[in-house]
């Protein structure tokens, strides 16, 4: 739990495509701050150093033609194979949580924040679930999941993939301290991200 005069942190847990980012976009207009997870991962693969590594992991056909990483490459290749998949989250998941770090040692000393939200796809899996007050997780129908994965570019065999390196749906549910319905509109999971923002803010 977190110090006197720190922000409550709020960690969101859900599936692949099951409104994270959009339950995270209520809290900011509540005036919280977001780190996502995918932003900062992906401005690191930005840098030099970064990139080298990784591109010495998996190889040049990773690269686009600038010399860029190309996401899509990357993930055809890591998920393809699970010792990959944890090769490169064992380069990217300690920069990504020092950065998580600094931005909430920043975020705590703005007095105009109200919490700290945490948008981060493997928050279970890299044991940041007790830096969190409270934990929220996104329930969201397979069916509706899967159409907004096909949107974001995934086919359901890649979907699938993905869903198998992650911690069991009902194990993330289990660990919630609340329970978003996201199967029925952007109006009932605002009136329900307010209900959770006041308590946590206001009532500790």
């Amino acid at each position: 739990m977190g110090n006197i005069g720190e922000k409550p942190i709020i960690g969101i847990l859900g599936g692949i495509g099951s409104g994270k980012s959009t339950v995270a976009a209520e809290f900011v207009k509540l005036g919280c701050k977001v780190i996502d997870a995918d932003k900062i991962a992906h401005e690191l693969l930005e840098k030099k150093a970064v990139r080298e590594k990784i591109v010495g992991l998996f190889g040049q056909a990773i690269s686009d033609s600038a010399g860029k990483i190309d996401h899509r490459k990357l993930a055809e290749v890591v998920f393809a194979d699970a010792d990959k998949l944890s090769s490169l989250n064992k380069t990217i998941h300690p920069l990504v949580l020092e950065r998580a770090e600094v931005l909430i040692k920043q975020y705590n000393r703005q007095n105009q924040v109200k919490a700290i939200v945490l948008d981060m796809p493997l928050l279970a899996e890299v044991g940041w679930a007790g830096r969190c007050n409270k934990l929220i997780f996104v329930d969201c129908k397979r069916q509706l999941r899967l159409n907004r994965a096909k949107k974001m570019g995934f086919d359901e065999n890649q979907f699938k993939i993905r869903e198998n390196f992650q911690i069991s749906l009902d194990n993330k549910a289990s660990l919630a301290d609340n329970i978003v319905d996201n199967n029925s509109g952007l109006l009932a999971l605002a009136k329900q991200v307010a209900g959770i923002f006041s308590d946590t803010v206001y009532n500790g």
